[in-house]
C-alpha cells in the first residue's frame, strides 16, 4: 500500500500533538471566580465621564421587586425571553465621575464601606483620590447612593461641596421621617448629609450644576429624585440616577410597578417621559443599576422601549 507525502506529514503532525498532551493537561491552574470590570471611562465632547462599579448585589425572586403589581409568571416570562434567570438577578451599582476639566463631579457615592460598598478602592483605580473631588452631586437619597458620603460623621470627600434637590432635602431631612417607613434612609440622612448642609447647594428643576451639567425634576423613585443632563461641544448624556433600574423590566414595561418607588404611578409617568426624550433624541444615558458600565441607548419597542449598550460610540 502506498503512502503520500502528506498523509505521512499529517500523522507525524497527531503524534506530535498527541506526546505533547500530558503537559498541557498538567498545567493546572486555579479558578479564580468572576471578576468584572470595573472601571470605565469614556467621553462626551471635551468632558470625560468615568463610570465606576460600587459592587452587586445578588438578588432572589425578582418579582418581589420589579413588576410587583404583575402575575409572577409574566415576569418570570419576561426574563427568560430576555435570556435571564428568572429566579434570581443581579443588582449594580454605579456611581459616576465627570471631569469637565476643570471641575471633578461625583454623582452619588455608593453604598458606602460598611455595607461592602466600594468606591473608595475603585475610586483609586480610576486615577483619582477623594481629596480631588470637588463636587459631590446626591441624586436622592437613599442608602446606596449615599452611604459613601462620610464614614464615622468624617466627610469621605474633605474639600467638595455638595448639591441635592431641595425638595429631596426637605423630605428626608424633616423629623417626622425618622420614625414609620422612612426610618432607616432618614436615619443615615442625618448622620451623612444634613451635618454637611452649610456646604450644601440646594437645585430646582434646570439648575445648573456647573456649566454645562444641569438639573432634571425626575420625581417618583423619591419626592424629589433628579436626573442631570450633561451637554459638551454639541454631545450629549443624561445621568438618569434611579429613573429606570432594569434594563429589561424597567424599559420594556415601564408601567410595572417597582417596590423600591415611593410613588409609583408618577415614577412610571417619569420613566416613560425620560425614555421617550431618550429614544426620540438618540441620547445615551448612564442610570445608577443598570448592566456596567451602565452606559446606553433607548430604542422604542412594541411595548414599551429596549436597551442598546454602547459599544465604540463614546470611546472614539
Amino acid at each position: 500500500m502506498k503512502t503520500s507525502r502528506r498523509t505521512l506529514m499529517t500523522g507525524a503532525l497527531a503524534m506530535g500533538a498527541t506526546a505533547a498532551l500530558p503537559s498541557l493537561v498538567q498545567a493546572k491552574a486555579p479558578l479564580q471566580g468572576v471578576s468584572p470590570a470595573s472601571v470605565h471611562r469614556y467621553k462626551v465632547g471635551s468632558v470625560e465621564v468615568t463610570a465606576i462599579l460600587d459592587g452587586v448585589w445578588p438578588v432572589e425572586k425578582p418579582e418581589t421587586i420589579f413588576g410587583t403589581n404583575q402575575k409572577p409568571e409574566d415576569v418570570a416570562a419576561l426574563l427568560q425571553a430576555n435570556f435571564l434567570p428568572n429566579d434570581k438577578m443581579a443588582i449594580g451599582f454605579t456611581p459616576v465621575v465627570v471631569n469637565t476639566g476643570k471641575e471633578l463631579v461625583l454623582f452619588d457615592t455608593g453604598r458606602g464601606a460598611a455595607n461592602g460598598g466600594q468606591l473608595a478602592t475603585t475610586l483609586a483605580a480610576a486615577g483619582f483620590t477623594p481629596d480631588q473631588i470637588d463636587i459631590v452631586v446626591i441624586t436622592h437619597c437613599h442608602p446606596d447612593h449615599i452611604g459613601g458620603v462620610a464614614a464615622d460623621g468624617k466627610a469621605n470627600f474633605p474639600n467638595a461641596r455638595y448639591v441635592i434637590g431641595e425638595t429631596e432635602y426637605a423630605f428626608w431631612s424633616a423629623p417626622e421621617r425618622l420614625t414609620g417607613g422612612t426610618e432607616g434612609p432618614a436615619k443615615l440622612v442625618a448622620a451623612n448629609v444634613t451635618p454637611f448642609r452649610d456646604r450644601m447647594i440646594f437645585l430646582k428643576n434646570e439648575s445648573e450644576v456647573v456649566p454645562g451639567i444641569r438639573a432634571i425634576d425626575a420625581p417618583g423613585h423619591t419626592p424629589g429624585h433628579m436626573a442631570f443632563h450633561l451637554e459638551s461641544e454639541g454631545k450629549r448624556l443624561l445621568i438618569g440616577a434611579d429613573f429606570c433600574n432594569h434594563y429589561v423590566l424597567s424599559l420594556q414595561r415601564p408601567d410595572w410597578e417597582v417596590k423600591f418607588d415611593a410613588d409609583k404611578a408618577k415614577a412610571a409617568a417619569t420613566r416613560k417621559a425620560l425614555l421617550g426624550m431618550l429614544a426620540a433624541d438618540r441620547i445615551p444615558f448612564t442610570s445608577y443599576h443598570m448592566p456596567f458600565p451602565s452606559v446606553g441607548f433607548i430604542e422604542t419597542a412594541s411595548e414599551g422601549y429596549r436597551f442598546v449598550p454602547a459599544s465604540y460610540q463614546l470611546t472614539l
